[in-house]
């Protein structure tokens, strides 16, 4: 079998963040060398909590480093009426213990001067974290195999009408984010759509163990209320685990190379991601867009790996 790949998974628990850090945990696959949490769906206080708790939840030593409290301009913007006042649906964790000593950016930076091999950067949050490591240490991009993230949209967005939550919260930082020389390969809304966990779905997930993690996973996404996009009682996308997904089996996905330049103005278009799909503009393509995925076969490997878990 391969060596695991080694990443760094920065996120801000958050319902559909809780699923990914626990399919990353649960997946030898990967090696989950930090976990560094944002603000953003909840504020920092709560998803650092979170990240701690969901941690020990899976029985993982992975170090969790609190991270930025906001963006590098303005405020986060949060979101609980999708992930509730907690981050997670009201769902209580026992207490994960304490974080690592220092800030995400150092530990980032920490991590990529010392890595024996290229580190992939997993971002399914505003990308604060990641961006402040690699715009204040720029030449330790070098050390970075690939950038992935959840982020953006081709169409319409879901925080406002131009621009997806995390791409919205920091638009400068998924800007340094595309313009850093390293691949980066982004996970829409439009791909995110597909992964539509619905009552049926969360029920399979039920029935694949037994353990607490992956109970806590069903009951924590059974939280989130139906997107309004797909109507009562339809479900909701699961977002984030997707990226992850990605890393692990990349046969369940079909991309496309993209131009994609970032709106950063302060109207109503702010955070929109520019995606050129068709090559219109001509411009050099600086990103891998995920187009479609085999959502049946996603969420079978979500309930295989969470059910490996305690």
């Amino acid at each position: 079998m391969p060596a695991p790949t080694p990443i760094i998974l920065d996120c801000d628990p958050g319902t559909d963040d809780a699923l990914a850090l626990l399919l990353a945990l649960a997946s030898p696959e990967l090696d989950v060398l930090a976990v560094t949490a944002a603000g953003g769906n909840v504020g920092l206080e709560l998803t650092l909590r979170n990240a701690l708790a969901l941690t020990a939840l899976a029985g993982s030593r992975a170090p969790v480093y609190s991270g930025a409290d906001r963006p590098l301009l303005g405020a986060f913007v949060n979101a609980p009426r999708v992930h509730g006042v907690d981050g997670l649906g009201g769902i209580a964790l026992p207490s994960g213990g304490s974080p690592a000593p220092g800030i995400a950016s150092d530990a980032i930076r920490a991590i990529l001067r010392s890595a024996q091999r290229p580190v992939t950067l997993v971002g399914i949050a505003p990308a604060t974290n990641l961006a402040l490591a690699l715009a204040s240490e720029p030449k330790l991009a070098g050390n970075v195999e690939r950038i992935v993230l959840m982020s953006g949209a081709w169409g319409e967005g879901n925080a406002t009408p131009a621009a997806e939550f995390n791409a919205l919260n920091d638009p400068e930082a998924l800007e340094i984010l595309l313009a850093s020389g390293r691949p980066v390969e982004l996970a829409t809304l439009e791909l995110t759509a597909q992964a539509q966990a619905t009552p049926e779905r969360i029920a399979a997930l039920r029935a694949a163990g037994t353990g607490r993690s992956l109970k806590t996973a069903c009951d924590i996404q059974a939280s989130v209320p139906s997107s309004p996009r797909r109507g009562h009682g339809a479900g909701a996308p699961l977002h984030d685990p997707c990226a992850i997904a990605y890393l692990i089996r990349p046969d369940l996905f079909t991309t496309r190379a993209c131009s994609v330049r970032m709106d950063l103005g302060p109207g109503p278009s702010r955070g929109r991601t520019v995606i050129d799909r068709w090559d219109s503009t001509s411009a050099p393509h600086n990103a891998t867009v995920l187009e479609t995925i085999n959502a049946d076969a996603f969420f079978a490997l979500l309930g295989e790996r969470l059910a490996r878990l305690p």
